[in-house]
């Protein structure tokens, strides 16, 4: 492709693009005043799917549960980019686009995702764009990429509705990914200063546990003595691992929170069933193992002082983001030919934020990129954060991605087949399978010839015994 072509080329997408603003915008909005948890998108996936059916596109639907997959053909062989756009939204109850019953808001842009990806299938399906293209563009639309309401995918889990509880692992595990050679997505933001985009850097990983602990109930004020109260063990527990946060590294980036999910179910009760759940966060898969092995010595030490047994369930998380350097160069290159010179951040790959998402598990296996837009206002996840520029969220995102499509299967796909030339993957699909499946464990530690729940004394010592797998 000449450079007279590609920049004509070039000008017919956005155009295309400019054509659908309204509606595009419109679409971001519909979504945003639907606003679901993930894994019951039911309402947005629907919606989504009407949308590019009105493209033209076939799609696949009902891919953990309620993801689907649409897949755009050039007119000869090459390379298969993906774009990704997230469906799912937080539990904010205090924003003002919260859903009323419950509490979920996208208060974290995942509904701009779904107006961009639309753009980009609407320009790249224009006759004369698709005729230039080297391989296919494949359009997937991702569940839960919140890891939240762990409990709730528990139990989908144990169903054998899902295996693992995001959705772009329950797409690599299910082979959504196996035809993709690439990927990319932009994301909303709030902090990328005076630049419309900004590019690279990482995201931290993250393990998750769900800590139940066993006690005894009894009557609070009449036999308070007669009582083990899991409440007081959590508390403990919890307080232990603040002792901890002096040992973490600063390189490490490690963040420990967790929250009391189940505390008891009467106030004039001593508390025998409560749920801790925790989460574990570090810039690097290593520094994981090492902070979690702590936390759970402290989980431990909660029901040890209070005498309650505990189990410990461990959940596996997101791997940190790795962003590659190539895509990162196209990408930047039509930021600045769209919007215009020193419109884009380049962040150091090794900069990090406290932050995780399961594209980090998607680019241990192929390249990928993850830029952000700067178009929100407020506090990620906080009930203060709002889309303030539409066209910035929506529009422009949309034409840099399909320029950079076109850059990368435009001519023979050279410019693609080069950046995956020089990509090395982590692992494999299946390895990284493997992997999270080896990270799932349930650890029960308890008193001797108790059975907490069921009112039996307590005794033993929980340090000295053995750990019970699941």
């Amino acid at each position: 492709m000449t450079s007279a072509e590609n920049t004509e080329l070039n000008a017919l997408a956005q155009r295309s693009i400019d054509g659908a603003t309204r509606h595009l915008i419109s679409a971001a909005k519909t979504v945003y005043g639907t606003p679901e948890t993930g894994f019951n998108e039911h309402k947005t996936s629907n919606y989504v799917l009407e949308q590019l059916r009105g493209i033209g596109l076939s799609v696949e639907t009902g891919i953990a549960r309620t993801g689907m997959k649409a897949v755009l053909h050039g007119s000869s062989p090459g390379p298969t980019v993906a774009v990704i756009a997230e469906l799912d939204a937080l539990r904010v109850p205090g924003h003002p686009g919260a859903n009323a019953e419950t509490g979920a808001a996208h208060a974290c842009g995942h509904h701009a995702q779904i107006g961009s990806l639309l753009g980009v299938a609407m320009a790249l399906n224009t006759p004369e764009i698709k005729k230039s293209l080297s391989g296919n563009v494949a359009f997937i639309i991702t569940p839960a990429e919140e890891f939240i309401d762990i409990g709730e995918r528990l139990t989908l889990k144990a169903s054998g509705a899902i295996e693992f509880l995001s959705g772009k692992q329950e797409m690599i595990r299910l082979g959504t990914f196996d035809d993709v050679d690439m990927a990319m997505m932009v994301h909303t933001s709030a902090t990328n200063g005076d630049s419309a985009f900004s590019i690279g850097g990482t995201s931290t990983a993250h393990v998750s546990h769900q800590v139940r602990y066993l006690g005894k109930s009894a009557h609070a004020g009449g036999a308070p003595d007669q009582g083990v109260n899991a409440l007081q063990a959590a508390m403990i527990a919890n307080l232990a691992i603040n002792t901890q946060r002096e040992t973490f590294r600063e390189a490490d980036v490690v963040r420990v929170h967790g929250i009391i999910s189940s505390g008891g179910t009467s106030v004039n009760a001593i508390p025998s069933d409560v749920l801790y759940e925790g989460r574990v966060r570090a810039r690097m898969v290593e520094a994981i193992s090492t902070v979690a092995e702590r936390v759970i010595r402290c989980y431990r030490a909660g029901a040890l002082a209070l005498g309650t047994a505990v189990e410990v369930q461990t959940i596996a998380g997101y791997h940190p983001l790795r962003q590659d350097p190539s895509m990162q160069e196209v990408f930047a290159r039509n930021v600045e030919r769209i919007i215009g010179p020193d419109s884009i951040t380049i962040v150091p790959d090794d900069r990090t934020t406290g932050g995780s998402t399961d594209m980090g598990d998607l680019s241990m296996i192929l390249p990928l990129i993850h830029p952000y837009v700067n178009s929100a206002s407020g506090v990620g996840h906080g009930h203060d954060y709002l889309i303030e520029d539409y066209n910035r969220a929506v529009i422009a995102p949309a034409k840099v991605m399909a320029t950079t499509i076109i850059e990368l299967l435009g001519g023979g796909a050279g410019t693609a087949r080069e950046a995956l030339d020089k990509y090395k993957p982590t692992m494999t699909a299946d390895q990284y399978v493997a992997a999270q499946r080896e990270q799932f464990t349930i650890e029960t530690y308890e008193p001797q010839q108790s059975h907490l729940a069921h009112g039996d004394e307590v005794t033993g010592n929980i340090a000295e015994l053995p750990v019970k797998p699941a």
